[in-house]
């Protein structure tokens, strides 16, 4: 096991830049961590790191020896999940990242229900970016993520969930409440709350309006959802989300012509390994999703 309690402070040290910030990390000294690295250099014959600059980064042949053995460290750590996965679900973990529309009305339901049917599960949820979740995914990071099946990496594999189409939303008391529609000429003449351009639905919304040469009259970006929709709800102001987050006090109307879809889905690394938490959470999300049809 040290050859691997190399590769984990060799990868510690790469990621933190430093050794002291490493040794923090990994709870060791600082002294210990350099011989464990001045250890494996030996063993290697060759430097890993360059320790010249502020910020302790891999040499070109540290970071072919990360590439593969971090491979390796990363299938040994997935065999120990293995080992220790409980079938009955009596215990186990699963970690999930989520994307912010979908994690703003589908995972509260799906968890109550997993929770109901896997008590014993011990649940880390990452609200993030689909671009940020599927190298964590790739990384091991995650055992499973929900985001969008339109592109996904090549080795990323997605499971259709439910589709999202993107609609205006607005308070009750909006001067548009009572429409059937709202054409995109409409909509670019309306102000409007919201996301902001790291969101995808905010990309979608951007396409959308300059396919037909039209500009939103933006008055107020946000990084929440949630913020958005109060906000919709106490003011005068309309915003532009999935059909799905819909709450008490405001208002889904359709656009003419309508916009893109998306389709909801599950992701997961090609060929990972699938623990029984992570499967018991695919059923239960795939048997809800079908309700969103």
């Amino acid at each position: 096991m040290t050859i691997l309690r190399h590769v984990r402070y060799l990868k510690a040290v790469v990621d933190h830049g430093s050794f002291t910030r490493a040794a923090q990390a990994l709870h060791v000294s600082q002294p210990a961590l350099s011989q464990q690295i001045k250890e494996l250099e030996e063993r290697v014959g060759a430097q890993l790191l360059d320790r010249s600059g502020r910020k302790i980064r891999a040499t070109d042949l540290g970071t072919i020896y990360l590439q593969h053995a971090g491979r390796a460290l990363a299938e040994l750590e997935q065999a120990i999940r293995a080992v220790r996965d409980v079938e009955d679900l009596s215990t186990g973990t699963l970690r999930l990242g989520v994307t912010p529309s979908v994690a703003s009305y589908f995972i509260g339901p799906v968890l109550q229900r997993f929770r109901k049917h896997c008590p014993g599960v011990t649940l880390s949820v990452r609200v993030s970016s689909q671009e940020a979740i599927e190298p964590a995914l790739r990384d091991d990071e995650l055992d499973l993520g929900i985001g969008f099946g339109d592109l996904p990496a090549e080795d990323i594999e997605a499971t259709p969930l439910h589709e999202e189409r993107p609609m205006l939303i607005v308070g009750k008391k909006h001067r548009v409440a009572g429409k059937a529609a709202v054409t995109a000429k409409e909509l670019a003449q309306m102000p409007l709350a919201i996301l902001d351009a790291s969101f995808s639905t905010r990309r979608l919304v951007d396409h959308y309006l300059r396919s037909k040469h039209l500009r939103a009259s933006i008055v107020v970006e946000a990084n929440s959802i949630e913020a958005l929709t109060d906000i919709v709800r106490h003011t005068d102001l309309a915003t532009i989300l999935p059909a799905n987050v819909i709450r008490p006090g405001l208002v889904a109307i359709k656009l003419q012509p309508a916009m893109e879809t998306r389709r909801a889905a599950l992701l997961r690394r090609r060929h990972a390994y699938c623990s029984a938490a992570t499967r018991a959470f695919i059923a239960i999300a795939q048997e809800m999703a079908a309700g969103f049809q």
